[in-house]
């Protein structure tokens, strides 16, 4: 009996550890994300499942190009994956489907190189944003489709959750992800 009783504890120990495993990665360090609508399209599709790491924006800012989740802010239960096109302090301005950027300091905006979009995409409503320094303005891939920035205002770092690492599913699409260059 006793050795039933020390079998027993054994495992309820192994439960407990891998229990406690699984909910300190999932709420500190990654958590999975299936994405919901063509806003991303075609970087990401519909029913493209994805881990989200969570812990790199307690270390640094986010950057420009980073695909990010995040609260919407006006519904906070529901979630949205968006680019990250303008960071805090700057000016962001849309004028015949371009995006040029003016960062703090500088007298001269810079033009986007969005290589990541495909030929013909079109980035419509000549408008120009100013950010405060709490503030990101972010777009989804499918301009057209996409209930962005544009649409709701800016995004504040507080509601995001995490960037979007590596693509799990579908298997023959699985990649991982960074910042895009520009």
């Amino acid at each position: 009996m006793r050795k039933f009783l020390v079998s027993l504890l054994e495992v309820f120990e192994i439960a407990f550890v891998a229990v406690g495993s699984v909910f300190l990665v999932r709420t500190f360090l990654v958590q999975p994300f299936v994405v919901s609508g063509s806003s991303m399209a075609p970087n990401f599709e519909s029913g493209d499942y994805l881990l989200i790491d969570e812990l790199t924006y307690r270390f640094r800012a986010p950057e420009r190009g980073e695909v990010v989740v995040f609260k919407y802010q006006n519904n906070q239960t529901a979630y949205f994956i968006k680019r990250i096109i303008g960071l805090p302090g700057e000016r962001v301005q849309i004028k015949n489907n371009q995006i040029s950027v003016t960062s703090q300091g500088a007298n001269e905006p810079v033009a986007l190189k969005e290589l990541y979009l495909p030929p013909g995409v079109v980035t419509g409503g000549d408008a120009e944003y100013i950010l405060n320094d709490r503030e990101y303005f972010v777009l989804g891939d499918n301009r057209s489709f996409s209930f962005d920035s544009r649409s709701w205002g800016f995004l504040e770092a507080k509601d995001m959750v995490g960037i979007a690492r590596l693509r799990l599913w579908p298997l023959p699409q699985l990649q991982a992800f960074a910042a895009p260059q520009y």
